[in-house]
Order: C-alpha cells, then sequence, then structure tokens
C-alpha cells in the first residue's frame, strides 16, 4: 500500500532528546555506552541459550524470543538518534512510518510475550507435573509466535492510521523518534478515529496483558504459600522474581505514558519515559534475567569453560624450518 500524504511532506525533523548542545556529546557517550552494553546483552543471551542444551526449555525459548525484540527494539530508533547528534536530524516520511510501525508492533509483541512467560511460571509451578505435555513443543511455538502476528497486525493498523492524517502545521517532530502523540500534534486534520484507536488500543492490550500476568501470578502465590518448607518457597518464588521485576518496570512506565490523550505537557514527559523502555528495559532485561539466574550462571561458566579447554588443548605452532 503506498504512503501518500496530500499535504506532500517528504521529510520530518525529530528535535532529539534535548535542545541544549552543550548536553549532545554527554548524551552521545552515554546512550552509544548503553546502546553496546545492550547489543552484547541479548545477543550473548540468544546464543548462550542455543549453545546450552539444558537451556532448551520453553522458559528460555521465551527468553529468546524476548531478547530478540528487545534487540530489534532498541535497535530501531538508536543509531539514527547517535547519528543525528552530529549531522541532519532529519527522516524521509517512509522511513517516519516505518519506524513507528515497527515500534508500535515491537512494543505490542513484548506485551504478550511477558504474559506468555507468565503463563509458562504457572504452569511450571501449579502443575509441574503436566508441564511437558501442557508446555510442549507446539504449544510453546504457537505461544512464542502469537505475539508477533498480532503485535504487526495492530501495529500496521495503528500505524496506517496515523499516517493517513494531513500534516500541515509542522514538519518538526518533538521526541528522538517517530512516535505517535507528537505526530498527532502536527495534524491539522480531524484526529478524533486516530487518538480513540490509540487509546483503545492501548488500555485492551495494556490490561488484557497484565491480567494474564497477574491471573498467573495470583495462582503463583497461592501454590507457592502451600509449599511448607522455607527453602522450597524461596526455590519456587526465585524462579519467577527476575520476571516480576521486568513486568513491573516495563507496564510502570508504558500505563503512565500511553493511557492519556496526547498534549504539549504529556509529549514532553513521553519523550523521558521513552527512554525507559528504549534504552534502560532492553539493556536490564539480560541483567535480570541472568544474574538471578542459576542455570544461565552455570551455562556461562560452562560455555567459558569449553573454551579455555579448547585453546589449551590446541597444539603451539612449530618453529622448525
Amino acid at each position: 500500500m503506498p504512503i501518500t500524504n496530500v499535504s506532500e511532506i517528504t521529510e520530518f525533523v525529530l528535535l532529539g532528546l534535548t535542545g541544549h548542545p552543550e548536553l549532545q556529546p554527554l548524551l552521545f557517550v552515554l546512550l552509544l555506552l548503553v546502546y553496546l552494553v545492550t547489543l552484547l546483552g541479548n545477543l550473548g543471551m540468544i546464543v548462550l541459550i542455543r549453545l546450552d542444551s539444558r537451556l532448551h526449555t520453553p522458559m528460555y525459548c521465551f527468553l529468546t524470543n524476548l531478547a530478540f525484540v528487545d534487540l530489534c527494539y532498541t535497535s530501531n530508533a538508536t543509531p539514527q538518534m547517535l547519528t543525528s547528534f552530529f549531522s541532519e536530524k532529519t527522516i524521509t516520511f517512509s522511513g517516519c512510518f516505518t519506524q513507528c510501525y515497527i515500534f508500535i508492533a515491537l512494543l505490542l509483541t513484548e506485551f504478550y510475550m511477558l504474559a506468555a512467560m507468565a503463563y509458562d511460571r504457572y504452569v511450571a509451578i501449579c502443575n509441574p507435573l503436566r508441564y511437558s505435555v501442557k508446555m510442549s513443543r507446539r504449544v510453546c511455538i504457537c505461544l512464542a509466535t502469537f505475539p508477533y502476528v498480532y503485535g504487526f497486525s495492530d501495529g500496521l493498523l495503528q500505524a496506517i492510521l496515523t499516517f493517513r492524517l494531513t500534516f500541515c502545521r509542522s514538519n518538526v517532530i518533538n521526541h528522538f523518534y517517530c512516535a505517535d502523540p507528537p505526530l498527532i500534534k502536527l495534524s491539522c486534520s480531524d484526529t478524533y478515529v486516530k487518538e480513540h484507536a490509540m487509546l483503545i488500543s492501548a488500555s485492551f492490550n495494556l490490561s488484557s496483558s497484565l491480567t494474564i500476568i497477574l491471573v498467573s501470578y495470583a495462582f503463583i502465590i497461592a501454590a507457592i504459600l502451600r509449599i511448607k518448607s522455607a527453602e522450597g518457597r524461596h526455590k519456587a518464588f526465585s524462579t519467577c522474581a527476575s520476571h516480576m521485576m521486568a513486568v513491573t518496570l516495563f507496564y510502570g512506565t508504558l500505563f503512565y505514558m500511553y493511557v492519556r490523550p496526547p498534549t504539549d505537557k504529556t509529549v514532553e514527559e513521553s519523550k523521558i519515559i521513552a527512554v525507559f523502555y528504549t534504552f534502560v528495559n532492553p539493556v536490564l532485561n539480560p541483567l535480570i534475567y541472568s544474574l538471578q539466574n542459576k542455570d544461565v550462571k552455570w551455562a556461562l561458566k560452562n560455555v567459558l569453560r569449553q573454551n579455555m579447554v579448547t585453546k589449551m588443548a590446541v597444539p603451539p605452532l612449530s618453529n622448525k624450518p
């Protein structure tokens, strides 16, 4: 479907995180370091799970997909934003559409990926004897695929509704990426349909995915409280602690940002909040899910040990003529 606009805007200007030039070198170095750590952490998690056969379970299948989503999410805007610190801050109309679409799609994908992970923990703790049956390979693939299909379908609808608007006030976006709220502020056409579609989509997806998570954890907590030994309760709770931390951070910022009509104040606030789920969440998730996970730490030590053994087993090069 061709992307057209009657106002003939061919590009947008992104104002970025700050309008203070003296802060830009510091922000560039800081965000570059965060981005590199994010790449290393999420790629490392994916590779580690791939290499260690003991991590080939539904729980780590979802974790691999979560790492992949976070990797794509932060890579959608970060490289362009980093280059814009020292060059033009323009983005083409089609590029802005693509960036907006991918952001919405991956955001929705992460909603339901976190929900699938909560359901997996519910089955593992509340019905451990039937875990292998209820979380079979087929079920795991379906639960991991649905978030992508739904996220990219709803994301496409939301992006199309945004870019069917008429932009005639300005082409300057008060954000560091092409986000819905500041784009709506630039429109001089009726935004009633888009605003309500965005509100309905955000409210439905936030509440439905969070309901799945909360109901799952209600059953999990009830099951944990029935465990008699303190050690057993601690072990069961530790398998969910990292997921609960990630959910709290992710949903807390999004509830505050999206379930509101766009205004000048909320657009400014959204830039700050967007930093959390664009940079902070993707860099923290690998740390949260690895540092508190004995299986991941054991797998990492095992991979490093094997590499050391392999290097030691390689015979030195002969200096003979």
